[in-house]
């Protein structure tokens, strides 16, 4: 048998808790323990389908998850995406009408093979279309300000990205359009649809020295 610090031979007793300290140590644990349950709980409801407990708590969920644990998923999801949508735009100039031009291409291709890919690339133009397209009706006419506020910012990621000359010409008008093209079926499902590209094309925007002001 070892010995101990003091040589004795004999072992040292194990630290011994008062009764107060173990108190507080349960308690803390318990209130530790307590706290995380109901944390994830809420954070579950919140991403969780809509159900009598969340409706009725639906005030403490957003109180505790908006806006520092905001999720942008859902459990359970219905339906998963089931399109590819790409972003194009062109210009226009006293030289006449540009190529169009795939800025969601761009995009791709400024992702594909980059270990760390910027959130810009991914993202930007991606949630640009999408406030965009929540903000329109069918004949493109904004609704409301955030209406405005979409095109305005649309049309300024698309001089950003194509500059303000074409053929030596200034910029006079932009169009974009958004091709949407249904992802295939897995070879096991039974259900069929058309792959073929759906092309939205929206009205020529346009465009003035101030529309570049503060794009780099």
């Amino acid at each position: 048998m070892a010995a101990d610090e003091d040589g004795s031979g004999d072992p040292v007793p194990g630290r011994a808790w008062s009764r107060p300290a173990q108190v507080v140590l349960v308690a803390a644990g318990t209130a530790l323990v307590t706290s995380t349950a109901v944390f994830l709980g809420l954070v579950f409801l919140s991403v969780a389908p809509s159900n009598s407990l969340s409706q009725r708590y639906q005030g403490q969920v957003d109180g505790l998850v908006y806006p520092e644990f905001e999720q942008n998923w859902k459990l359970f999801a219905p339906d998963p995406l089931q399109q590819n949508i790409s972003v194009d735009a062109r210009l226009r100039s006293a030289a006449g009408d540009g190529a169009w031009i795939g800025l969601t291409a761009q995009d791709i291709a400024a992702i594909r093979g980059n270990p760390v890919p910027s959130h810009v690339d991914q993202n930007l133009l991606r949630r640009a279309w999408d406030f965009y397209d929540s903000t329109h009706g069918s004949d493109e006419s904004p609704i409301g300000q955030r209406g405005a506020l979409a095109q305005e910012y649309l049309k300024r990621i698309a001089l950003q990205r194509l500059g303000p000359t074409l053929d030596g010409a200034p910029v006079t008008g932009v169009e974009l359009r958004a091709v949407t093209t249904a992802v295939a079926p897995p070879p096991w499902s039974t259900q069929r649809w058309s792959t073929a590209p759906q092309y939205r094309e929206l009205p020529w925007w346009p465009v003035s020295v101030a529309d570049y002001r503060g794009l780099s």
